[in-house]
């Protein structure tokens, strides 16, 4: 045990004897500091107080995802209050507009040109969504009254207009920052983002543990449990991210002159999770969406009521529908970004074949039955570890929240950042942060 927290301060001071993994790492690290203080930088004119009471109240519907994705910002109404959110909304835009959208269809297979126009277009899109976002959480916070307590001090359009005019300027700005971080720093920077504010909320819930170990409400023995099953499931969602289904492909040699090319065996990588995360933010989004309404009519009684307290997380129809749906949105995103006809006749073209299957629609047909029964299991996976929560807090009565959407983002963007690490320590002969494995770094 010693050992290995020894070697793991040793490839730490590694990190910060290679000149530009060093540079990398405090770029980044600054920009991440840059982005946790705009989150006490409150927007004009609002309660900040009443609106953190509301927050607590809404945790189950959409706003708790929305706040999640935001780090905080929208529970104090900071000037991120939107978050990064509108960009992954405008970036799975683009992504679902490339398959149906020629043009963009066009431009995706132009290389880097290609792609730095559509990230033009993602960020124009980002502005539309941010202004459209931020007209409605002006014209939402005026009307909002919690407990007797109005959030805007001064309604009217002088404080729409600076809401739309801040919010929209903040999601630019953290856009800005994500792309700073993956140009100059270490690890995708959207996702680092993102990463910060839900890691930034860690001390908060160990520090709600111990006060409940320390007042009786939880027992030494639960603890040991639960912390046992968190280890277990952090090691699962490490297993399952890095998981892939190798498809065995052959090169036929061709002789151009009198030279001798292809030949050579290699494989395709198909990852059992492909969708990542997305699928759980989709089906929460939809699943959310009759309790969000609710809170923004405000009535009582009726039947949009009567749904939203069935879809309660904890309820039995919350859980069934959250399955599904997450199953669903696998298979939907999988096939969005992987077409195994497309695939089958680029191999076609460049001489490639898998060894027992005939080239074209047969290589099509057996690369779309590995995807599906792949998907299958990573989509199931996804529902377990979305559920996981549920589970906890209803039946084991753990006093904190675990799972879920934070713990696949946290996992999935740890891994990403470690292996470009780990490249770089190898690249300068220094070992790396994992001895074993895929998650090592490939020269």
């Amino acid at each position: 045990m010693f050992d290995v927290i020894k070697r793991f301060f040793a490839n730490l001071r590694n990190i910060f004897k290679i000149p530009e993994l060093r540079r990398k790492v405090l770029v980044t690290l600054a920009l991440i500091l840059v982005y946790r203080i705009g989150r006490h930088i409150p927007v004009p004119g609002v309660n900040a107080d009443a609106l953190t009471s509301f927050f607590q109240a809404q945790k189950g519907t959409l706003f708790g995802l929305f706040d999640l994705f935001s780090g905080g910002n929208l529970t104090r109404a900071t000037i991120f209050a939107l978050g990064i959110m509108p960009y992954i909304s405008s970036s799975i835009i683009f992504q679902l507009l490339v398959t149906v959208i020629p043009y963009l269809e066009k431009l995706s297979k132009e290389g880097e040109a290609g792609r730095k126009k559509i990230t033009q277009y993602t960020r124009y899109g980002t502005v539309v969504l941010s202004i459209f976002q931020g007209s409605a959480i002006s014209l939402w916070l005026e009307g909002l009254n919690w407990q007797g307590i109005a959030v805007v001090t001064s309604p009217g359009w002088g404080f729409r207009l600076m809401t739309i005019l801040t919010l929209t300027a903040g999601t630019a700005f953290i856009m800005w920052l994500g792309e700073k971080i993956t140009e100059f720093g270490v690890g995708n920077g959207i996702s680092l983002i993102i990463f910060a504010g839900i890691v930034a909320a860690l001390p908060g819930g160990i520090l709600r543990t111990v006060n409940n170990l320390i007042y009786g409400e939880m027992d030494i023995v639960t603890l040991i449990v639960v912390l046992a099953i968190i280890v277990a499931v952090v090691m699962a969602v490490v297993y399952m991210q890095q998981a892939q289904r190798r498809i065995r492909v052959q090169y036929a040699k061709r002789i151009v002159g009198r030279k001798v090319y292809g030949g050579q065996s290699t494989h395709i990588p198909l990852r059992v999770n492909t969708a990542g995360v997305i699928p759980v933010i989709f089906a929460s989004s939809i699943i959310m969406f009759p309790q969000t309404i609710l809170t923004f009519v405000g009535g009582r009684g009726g039947i949009v009521e009567q749904v939203a307290q069935m879809l309660i997380p904890g309820q039995p129809l919350y859980v069934i529908l959250d399955v599904v749906l997450i199953v669903f949105f696998a298979y939907f995103y999988t096939a969005v970004v992987l077409n195994p006809q497309d695939m089958a006749e680029n191999m076609k073209k460049y001489g490639g074949f898998i060894p027992g299957i005939r080239p074209g629609r047969n290589t099509a047909q057996y690369i779309d039955r590995i995807l599906t029964r792949i998907t299958l299991a990573g989509g199931l996976f996804l529902a377990a570890i979305d559920v996981l929560p549920t589970v906890l807090i209803t039946f084991m009565k753990v006093p904190f929240y675990f799972g879920g959407t934070g713990l696949l983002i946290v996992v999935g963007v740890a891994l990403d950042t470690m292996r470009q690490v780990e490249s770089h320590l190898l690249m300068r002969h220094y070992d790396g942060f994992v001895k074993k494995g895929r998650l090592r770094g490939r020269v």
